[in-house]
């Protein structure tokens, strides 16, 4: 990984689309005030933002010094888009002939499936609306978080967070918490800087990565983690990650775009803390060959805060990595290709990795491990297992696109993918804090 920027050192297609939204949209977009209670929900039918719709001005300057998410899911090719295509293609019957998906019956079943339930997919922007909260440090200031996930299946079911059993074991890298008289969070410890410039200098053409230089646009400080547990609320631990920071209301007041990306997190698009919601970007992945969008919000070092425009979380280094599966493991694996291909760009089907990412700022089309309704092991604490195709690999053509946890690792297996550089294949040393949002089939 190459070194920390001064400051870092300083700090040390339409019908298909509004089909999968009438399946996905139940949640929440508002709630009476900023507390821990279930959200008020809203009649089902999909959220239109016709002013969210994705900006394009990263991808048409450059997206590797842009502010903010960066271009949204529904990308311009197939290479940077995995929303699946209609059941009607190649039938003699239309959409509207075809019943409901089967995961309506058993969620393990063809999706789509809405795993975080707290609020309303825009499946035409790609980005999902939940309720935003306000908590405060103990020293009086500010803070307004969001709540994905929590270690307690009673909890996960009546405020539709995702249950994660392993975040249990989250317990060295938590930031501790109370909750108060008026049934707000007060925080021990555990503050973000969102006033940083992001930015990132990629490596060579067909080697962007590792880039040359970084910045990740918001810092956390050494006691900043998203995960917390409530003292006095049963030591149950929830993902918390900080979208705002010791700011008031009217500073963050952005409703319809235009954020302001000093003060707020950068995969936000919109925050309407008048309403209590909080509008964030999804990104493509893939989980078991299943296409699927999550959130990127956090990670333990800088260069991947910093790539995938994120909070640079210290704390989150404290989990344990590399064991994945076994008793005690607080995380599941994420694999990220980093000389995936990348020529054509979105054009490309097949495109996928780091190198791409760097090259024209979407997202690496990134293989997720398990998630719920797949697997029981699933974590938002993503352990980055990097794999390199191996140059004899690219000589013979052999270079896809992967979207399978064993078709990667029966391919290093085969000596077709090793770590960077040649490494071993395995833990990179780092996590990402990536909550699962929806599996679209």
């Amino acid at each position: 990984m190459s070194c920390m920027t001064s400051k870092l050192n300083r700090i040390a297609s339409g019908t298909m689309v509004a089909a999968i939204g009438m399946s996905l949209s139940i949640g929440a977009m508002a709630q009476d005030s900023p507390r821990l209670r279930t959200p008020r929900r809203l009649v089902p039918g999909v959220i239109q933002h016709p002013h969210l719709l994705p900006d394009t001005s990263s991808t048409a300057g450059n997206p590797n010094t842009a502010q903010g998410p960066g271009p949204a899911p529904l990308g311009p090719g197939p290479g940077c888009n995995v929303f699946p295509a209609s059941a009607s293609i190649g039938t003699a019957v239309p959409l509207s002939y075809f019943g409901p998906p089967p995961s309506t019956v058993n969620q393990s079943l063809v999706g789509p499936v809405q795993l975080l339930d707290t609020g309303q997919i825009d499946s035409t922007v790609g980005t999902i609306t939940i309720p935003l909260y306000l908590g405060h440090m103990k020293s009086g200031q500010n803070v307004w978080y969001i709540l994905t996930d929590v270690d307690d299946p009673g909890v996960a079911a009546e405020l539709g967070l995702n249950f994660s059993a392993k975040m249990s074991f989250m317990g060295n890298a938590v930031r501790t918490a109370n909750i108060d008289q008026n049934a707000d969070l007060v925080f021990n410890a555990g503050t973000v800087d969102f006033s940083a410039t992001r930015s990132v200098t990629p490596g060579p053409a067909g080697s962007e990565f590792p880039p040359i230089d970084y910045q990740p646009g918001a810092i956390g400080d050494p006691n900043y983690s998203p995960y917390i547990q409530i003292a006095n609320a049963g030591n149950v631990i929830y993902n918390a990650p900080i979208v705002a920071y010791n700011v008031n209301a009217s500073d963050i007041n952005f409703p319809n775009g235009n954020v302001d990306y000093t003060k707020v997190h950068d995969e936000v698009v919109a925050i309407d803390p008048v309403n209590m919601t909080v509008t964030i970007q999804l990104i493509n992945g893939f989980s078991f060959g299943r296409p699927v969008w999550y959130m990127s919000m956090d990670a333990s070092i800088p260069l991947a805060a910093a790539i995938e425009h994120n909070t640079y979380a210290p704390l989150m280094a404290a989990l344990h990595l590399g064991d994945d599966d076994s008793f005690s493991s607080p995380i599941e694996r994420i694999f990220i290709a980093t000389n995936g291909a990348e020529d054509g760009q979105c054009n490309n089907p097949l495109r996928q990795g780091l190198s791409a990412d760097l090259a024209d700022g979407h997202r690496p089309n990134n293989t997720l491990g398990g998630i719920p309704t797949l697997a029981l092991d699933y974590s938002p604490a993503w352990d980055a297992n990097l794999y390199e195709w191996t140059p004899a690999a690219i000589a013979s053509g052999y270079r896809g696109q992967l979207r399978e946890e064993f078709n990667i690792l029966t391919f290093v297996s085969d000596g077709l993918l090793t770590g960077p550089g040649g490494a071993a294949f395995g833990s990179a040393g780092f996590s990402i804090n990536c909550p699962i949002v929806i599996r679209l089939n």
